[in-house]
């Protein structure tokens, strides 16, 4: 078995998959396809962020992405985006895809997260109730260029850098941590045994333990208390914020356009068409792609309430709902969030999906690089009864001892062991579905990688703040309507 390397992606046409077979190969030989991939393309030439003069233009890419987009929302996707550089950035998956289709890959392909920005990743309750931390947004992954992933990753720490006011020397060692640390895992994880790798997960207790050895007492008191709220974000959290009594039962409290409960959206269908019957048929449906087990315990809750909830920066304007189920009485609730899946923004570039349902590809993409999933990970088709269009979703729970650190107050040295978690995590997702013997070859030992990806993601931080001025410009000159404040 050979590796294909290629100085760039072409822009419409090669499809990347996973490797098989690597059970045939001795880890020497699969060593010596890392070398061949670095002798082709070599490491250095990752440095380079130089977009063609018919660059597409990054705001028509997201007016097409909006199209296929609830309308009245797509305003508060833009006005959220145009923030800031860095919340536009979250919001620019398919411009950023797009130009990296243009960069140079090894060849060697992992199920790639696709918008693996330091925002989707954080920490979460895993299926043995203990605090994991994870990439947590697979909303684009496929199979691609595990390149993809870290440049996206690196761009974000320099972005998010400059909106905290740091100088480029420290954004600089932030990147470059952050780099250093993806490829030392990888080269960790190339010795280790495939079930080993397979649990491997991020210490949580660790990395605060991190926080409180190099961080100002500010900073480790809004850690802690983090960590301590995290176990409180639940579903019982959630009734209390989001739901009232009606005739003493839950009903989710209206807060359009941001929450808007299905009652509202289509009151007409609520009483002769049967809509409840049709939504316990929608949650039926989604029970048959789960496990026996977490199946078994999905039926003893009962269909309460729905709502559209707008979430996230770069999801606004999907359709995503979440669902109000009750167990044995009101004080037994479980929170679902359903949220439609659409093609990745990688597909153009890396080749369609294996999967016709862009639910299943999210799931199986999220199965696959996440250390403990959701239990109520899961995935549906349905004709949508608002809009008579079939549409592809995946549900999980809306929370599950989810926290997410705010990138907004660390300060340099908490942004550099945030960056160095996430490229761990990262590296250890990718370790599970490529050839990691191979891509830690290809890394090598020394630091020519990690500075290499540094220079691209300066050059691309530059890029990300021209494209940011094009958004706030289009607002400005009624090109497109923004709604701030949402």
């Amino acid at each position: 078995m050979s590796v294909q390397t290629t100085e760039a992606a072409p822009r419409g046409g090669h499809r990347y998959q996973l490797d098989s077979g690597l059970e045939r190969l001795t880890p020497a030989q699969r060593a010596e396809r890392g070398k061949e991939a670095r002798a082709a393309v070599p490491r250095d030439t990752h440095a380079v962020f130089d977009p063609p003069p018919d660059r597409p233009d990054p705001i028509g890419l997201l007016e097409e992405q909006a199209k296929s987009r609830v309308p009245e929302l797509v305003p508060v996707r833009w006005g959220r985006m145009m923030v800031s550089p860095f919340t536009y950035y979250r919001g620019a998956a398919l411009p950023m895809a797009t130009d990296l289709a243009s960069t140079p890959v090894s060849g060697l392909a992992v199920q790639a997260c696709g918008d693996a920005h330091l925002s989707n990743f954080g920490i979460f309750g895993s299926a043995e109730r203990r605090l994991v931390f994870d990439v947590n947004d697979f909303d684009e992954t496929l199979p691609g260029p595990w390149e993809w992933d870290v440049k996206r990753l690196a761009a974000s720490l320099d972005v998010a850098g400059r909106g905290n006011g740091f100088g480029g020397k420290d954004r600089r060692k932030i990147v470059t941590a952050t780099v250093a640390s993806y490829r030392q895992a990888m080269r960790g994880f190339a010795a280790m045994t495939n079930l080993d790798v397979w649990y491997a997960h991020a210490d949580v207790a660790q990395l605060q333990a991190q926080f409180q050895a190099q961080e100002k007492k500010r900073q480790r008191k809004m850690v802690d208390k983090g960590m301590a709220q995290a176990r409180t974000h639940d579903s019982m959290q959630e009734v209390a914020k989001l739901t009232h009594l009606v005739d003493g039962r839950p009903r989710i409290i209206a807060d359009p356009p941001l929450i808007v409960p299905i009652a509202d959206l289509a009151p007409e269908q609520m009483d002769s068409t049967g809509m409840e019957t049709q939504l316990s048929d929608l949650i039926a449906k989604y029970q048959r792609t789960l496990e026996t087990d977490r199946r078994f315990l999905l039926e003893q809750f009962e269909y309460a309430d729905m709502a559209r909830k707008v979430v996230g920066v770069g999801s606004v304007g999907t359709r995503c709902w979440i669902v109000l189920m009750l167990g044995r009485d009101e004080s037994d609730p479980l929170f679902l969030q359903v949220k439609e899946a659409d093609k990745s923004v990688l597909a153009a570039f890396a080749g369609a999906s294996k999967y016709t349902n862009q639910g299943h590809r999210v799931v199986a993409g999220q199965r696959l690089m996440q250390a403990s999933s959701d239990i109520f990970l899961g995935w549906e088709r349905i004709a949508a009864r608002l809009d008579g269009q079939q549409r592809d979703f995946y549900v999980r729970q809306l929370r599950d001892w989810k926290y997410s650190i705010a990138i907004e107050d660390l300060a340099p040295h908490g942004m550099r062991i945030y960056g160095e978690a996430c490229g761990w995590a990262l590296a250890r997702a990718h370790a599970c579905s490529g050839d990691r013997i191979a891509i830690a070859a290809y890394l090598g030992g020394s630091d020519v990688f990690d500075q290499a990806i540094t220079e691209f993601a300066a050059a691309y931080a530059d890029q990300n703040e021209r494209d940011h001025q094009s958004l706030v410009d289009a607002v400005a000159s009624g090109r497109i309507t923004a709604e701030p404040g949402l």
